[in-house]
């Protein structure tokens, strides 16, 4: 691991454990076994640490998505994929995100962060909502939309379909996190929710 990304896992673990506010740069250089004026060589400053750790967490999400053969960002191009893969597939891929933002440790430390400091900052709070709530309802609400273009869906509000699909998915998440001995029955309860909404909104069930 090169300086960089030392400094941006050495900054994600601080945050993580003491809140965004209570960690200095002076603290992550430290961490890292470097002075200060070293790590500014790399980012200029905390705001620009914690930008980067954001770029490299979604770039490690696609990295995955890549890996379960779907694009991640680009809805158009997911929903030709979604619009003919089996119920099963749909499942087993719903799976494999899910315990992916689960358990990525990266991904795990970043979600905590924002769920603590949301209270005490605005700006994480925007961070917060930007990640958890709009960039997913965007990106699902636009796959959804064009696979109820093409007809594989049925629907008349798709903002309202998209809510259905994501909030229980996203309450699943968070009661993982809190108690994370409920992730089998999550699971099951994940492949039951992806199974009815497929048949409650499927073409073919209208």
């Amino acid at each position: 691991m090169d300086t960089k990304q030392r400094i941006l896992d050495e900054a994600l673990t601080l945050f993580s454990e003491k809140g965004y506010a209570n960690v200095y740069v002076g603290d992550i250089a430290s961490k890292v076994g470097i002075k200060a004026p070293s790590l500014y060589k790399h980012f200029k400053n905390k705001q620009a640490i914690f930008d980067a750790i954001i770029e490299e967490m979604n770039r490690r999400f696609l990295e995955e998505a890549g890996e379960l053969r779907i694009n991640g960002a680009d809805a158009a191009s997911d929903a030709e994929i979604y619009k003919h893969i089996s119920e099963k597939e749909l499942v087993d891929l719903g799976k494999s995100l899910f315990l992916y933002f689960l358990h990525d440790d990266y991904t795990r430390r970043f979600r905590k962060i924002l769920t603590i400091e949301q209270f005490h900052d605005k700006k994480l709070a925007a961070a917060y909502m930007k990640q958890y709530v709009d960039e997913p309802l965007s990106y699902q609400g636009m796959l959804l939309g064009m696979m109820n273009s093409a007809g594989v869906l049925q629907t008349e509000d798709t903002e309202i379909m998209t809510l259905h699909f994501y909030a229980p998915i996203y309450m699943l998440l968070t009661i993982c996190d809190r108690d994370p001995k409920r992730e089998k029955k999550a699971l099951k309860t994940l492949e039951a929710h992806i199974r009815q909404f497929n048949r409650l909104y499927s073409r073919k069930s209208g």
